[in-house]
């Protein structure tokens, strides 16, 4: 037989989600580098278009800020400049003004996939830089006046502007400086010639001032860009979250076709192989017990007999599978009663007597007295203490003991503990025993009769009544499973069912 390698294993079990996510982080990163490669920022595209858009919507958003700022500073200029330069000088500074609202008005109608970045970054930053030096204009206007408190005015207004500037057009560098470049520079010509204090002190504040505005702009940069890569993982983590969504939507859609698909095919199967097999037990049983005559030759009855035990074999098979098939899809119905745990441990270890004498085995039960009756369903009970037991009869060896406790838990419910004397099982091994139609290496090497689905029965019957399972073992040192009920199931612990109206009358 050809090897088969473990890629054509995986292959044939289709794709791994791990692998696929890698793959697909991996394209990722290698777009995002690609697209940082050819930025002329270090950015993404789409973050160079986001920090564009930012620029364009803070100056639309500005201008009428800008427009009362012009106002004011005109009004207050004409205290020592005749009005038509003023008006000149705003008229000049409006238009300019003008200009960066068409621009940023024009950017934000164009489809982001097509602009240019580099062209409009340009653009801006030549906006930024003509605007800057209509409001240096001022200073020209002001440079042959000595009046008191022209040096104030001019310098004041000018660092105002620079803020306004800084703050509209932080998410790009190059338009901030070069909207204040221009004011800079007009500043230090203004007091180039002036040696007095307060022009000294004018002067060094105003570059003080302009340092800090430039440093104010690299920090709201830094801060812009950081706003519009946490939006990008926040989109792109809400994208994979829709995706997810999508996909398990789709899973759970399959699953429950799938469920759907085996409960019908389960339905059939049962249907289809108790009818053949109840005839088969019924002839078997007939000729096992030679009810019509014996056999011409005694082999046939030992034949009878091997046919009518695999058949009851292969029934129980049947009804385990259909037994854990209705637990794992919620379609198991409790017919819960009153009941005594000792009782049906009782009745269960009788049924299993001939097994275990026939082995030598010995059975103990320990029980503590005075133990109250449960609400439970009788047959679950006691198929959850077959199991168990029988798997204990079928592991100990011959000569073993097989310890059987029922008593009080701590929290006040009832507890039932079958413990073997027999090989035990490797601790790597429990997840299997515990998984359907999973046999430890013990019973695979003895050749073990068994389907695998004794433990997840006794745990999904468990489960149903609210109880715990917990199975411990060890290499040569035998194996001990204990179920409990809840202290809610326990009778002394249920409330009374209110009487009927008419009894209460009478």
């Amino acid at each position: 037989m050809p090897e088969v390698t473990a890629e054509q294993i995986q292959r044939g079990r289709g794709p791994d989600p791990v692998a696929a996510a890698r793959r697909k982080a991996l394209t990722r990163e290698v777009k995002t580098v690609r697209e940082r490669l050819t930025s002329s920022t270090g950015l993404e595209r789409a973050f160079d278009n986001e920090l564009l858009r930012g620029f364009a919507q803070y100056r639309l958003t500005g201008s009428v800020g800008t427009l009362v700022l012009v106002a004011g500073i005109a009004a207050a200029a004409c205290l020592w400049l005749p009005a038509y330069l003023v008006a000149s000088w705003s008229g000049l500074v409006l238009a300019s003004g003008t200009l960066i609202v068409m621009l940023s008005r024009r950017y934000l109608s164009r489809n982001p996939e097509t602009v240019q970045i580099r062209l409009w970054r340009r653009l801006f930053a030549l906006a930024e830089g003509f605007h800057g030096c209509c409001w240096a204009v001022l200073l020209l206007l002001f440079a042959h006046i000595d009046a008191p408190g022209t040096k104030i005015f001019a310098t004041t207004s000018l660092l105002i502007v620079s803020a306004l500037t800084v703050m509209l057009a932080s998410s790009i560098p190059m338009a901030v400086y070069a909207g204040l470049a221009p004011v800079f520079i007009g500043i230090m010509l203004f007091f180039w010639e002036r040696r007095d204090i307060d022009s000294m002190t004018m002067a060094t504040m105003a570059v003080a001032a302009q340092l800090f505005f430039i440093f104010l702009a690299n920090r709201l940069y830094a801060s812009s860009v950081a706003t519009v890569s946490f939006r990008a993982e926040k989109d792109a983590l809400i994208a994979e979250l829709e995706t997810a969504n999508a996909n398990s939507d789709e899973a759970r859609r399959k699953a429950e076709e799938a469920n759907l698909a085996k409960s019908r095919f389960l339905a059939t199967m049962s249907h289809e192989l108790r009818t053949p097999l109840n005839a088969i037990l019924g002839f078997s049983e007939v000729m096992k017990n030679e009810i019509f005559g014996t056999h011409a030759n005694a082999a046939y009855k030992e034949y009878s007999a091997d046919i009518h035990g695999s058949g009851q074999h292969l029934l129980n098979l049947i009804n385990e599978i259909l037994d854990l098939s209705r637990i794992e899809a919620g379609k198991y119905e409790l017919n819960e009663e009153a009941l005594s745990l000792i009782a049906v441990v009782e009745e269960c270890r009788h049924m299993l007597a001939m097994r275990s004498k026939a082995k030598g085995q010995a059975i103990r039960q320990y029980a503590e007295p005075d133990l109250p009756r449960v609400w439970a369903d009788e047959r679950a009970i006691r198929q959850v203490v077959l199991n168990i037991l029988s798997n204990a009869i079928k592991f100990t060896p011959q000569g073993g003991e097989i310890t059987i406790k029922i008593g009080w838990t701590a929290a006040g419910g009832q507890y039932v503990t079958i413990t073997d004397t027999g090989p035990g099982i490797p601790e790597n091994e429990i997840p299997i025993v515990m998984q359907s139609f999973g046999r430890g290496s013990l019973a695979i090497k003895t050749a073990e009769q068994g389907s695998g689905l004794g433990l997840p029965i006794v745990k999904g019957l468990i489960d149903l009544h609210g109880g715990g399972f917990m199975l411990k073992s060890k290499p040569r040192a035998g194996t001990e499973v204990t179920v409990t009920l809840p202290a809610e199931r326990v009778m002394e612990t249920l409330a009374a069912l209110p009487e009927p109206a008419n009894r209460r009358v009478a």
